[in-house]
């Protein structure tokens, strides 16, 4: 699911214009990303106009709403240094979580189930906020340069985070998986063997010797795209999922996963922005095919053989779509080099970024 938008925020003084695109990568059904595609963006306005004044005020406020500030309440502020971006970026991460609670209330109602990973651009006041909870991916593409602006949230990636819950919380894995990661799935021959392993702790690799406990499914397994968390789910944060359950218990994997998003900012007062500059967001069909950098040369090589062409971003996403979908062969699709395409669903926005503070 795609989403654009722009819209006024209402404050003392101005008006404040704001921009913002998303892409919805559904799984279990298209359900939840359809609520978010409908919802996401009224719950970041909305949290938006609640601190309003700590977004256009030169330090944000302690207290909003016409409350007294006190001058050690404004030394409290200097000393956490914090600023008007931090504003936006908690107000973006209050959006996603009341998104998320919305999206699990109306399923509950419809009886319906599924999630879906999020990945917002909110264009503000000259800075680029991206906002990603899942493995969808956000990339600035320069003449000379690209600039991940998103990282990847996946099982992997979030392993020390999950396993630490598990940690502090066992129940929840209900005595039928081990937190701990193990090179490979254990056997019955495998107990009292010394055998690399990971816990929460770790960064590195550890020797353990295996209990009988050792051999349940592991919380984590797999890896790259076949990973899945408690044999189940291919992410770790997204919005939806409230009524997943491991198939054949009743152990619930929302609880391991994370609505909140991780954000970036980019100023643009820190870079200057060419004609071709662009944004490029898309869901993880994209990137299992394409590396940023294969992406990037795409991106160059067509906008400078399409100067003119009206639509040429548009049909720059289309291109990158084809590129990784590839061409059918027989019950297959594959690429030019007959290597295997993009099985996955495939979203692209191309965004423009020049002359951007203009048009506001």
């Amino acid at each position: 699911m795609e989403e654009e938008q722009d819209w006024l925020i209402l404050c003392s003084s101005q008006y404040l214009i704001g921009y913002y695109w998303a892409l919805f990568d559904g799984h279990g059904g298209p359900d939840a990303a359809i609520i978010a595609s409908n919802y996401l963006h009224y719950c970041i306005k909305q949290k938006l106009e609640e601190v309003v004044e700590g977004i256009t005020e030169a330090q944000p406020p302690m207290h909003l709403s016409g409350c007294c500030i006190c001058p050690s309440d404004s030394q409290f502020v200097e000393e956490k240094q914090i600023q008007q971006e931090d504003v936006v970026i908690g107000a973006l991460e209050n959006a996603f979580q009341e998104c998320d609670e919305v999206i699990g209330q109306e399923m509950e109602a419809t009886n319906q189930s599924g999630g879906c990973t999020a990945l917002a651009a909110l264009y503000l006041q000259g800075k680029l906020y991206v906002a990603n909870a899942g493995d969808s991916r956000a990339i600035l593409v320069q003449k000379q340069s690209v600039m991940p602006l998103s990282s990847e949230f996946t099982p992997e990636t979030e392993r020390q985070r999950i396993q630490q819950l598990a940690f502090l919380c066992p129940k929840l894995l209900a005595d039928e998986f081990t937190r701990f990661e193990f090179p490979r799935r254990l056997k019955g021959n495998d107990v009292g063997q010394k055998i690399l392993y990971r816990d929460y702790s770790m960064a590195g690799w550890g020797y353990k010797t295996v209990e009988k406990a050792d051999l349940k499914y592991p919380l984590i397994h797999g890896h790259g795209k076949q990973t899945r968390l408690l044999g189940t789910l291919a992410v770790s944060r997204g919005l939806g999922d409230h009524q997943l359950k491991v198939i054949d218990t009743d152990i619930e994997v929302k609880p391991f996963l994370s609505c909140i998003p991780q954000v970036k900012v980019f100023d643009f007062a820190s870079r200057n922005i060419k004609e071709d500059d662009v944004l490029v967001l898309a869901t993880d069909g994209l990137w299992d095919i394409l590396s940023n950098e294969d992406v990037a040369q795409i991106v160059r090589s067509f906008l400078k053989e399409n100067r003119t062409d009206p639509y040429r971003f548009s049909e720059l996403a289309r291109c990158l779509v084809h590129t990784a979908r590839g061409k059918k062969n027989g019950h297959q699709w594959i690429l030019d080099d007959n290597s295997p395409a993009s099985y996955d669903d495939i979203s692209v926005f191309l965004i423009p970024l020049y002359n951007r503070d203009e048009d506001c």
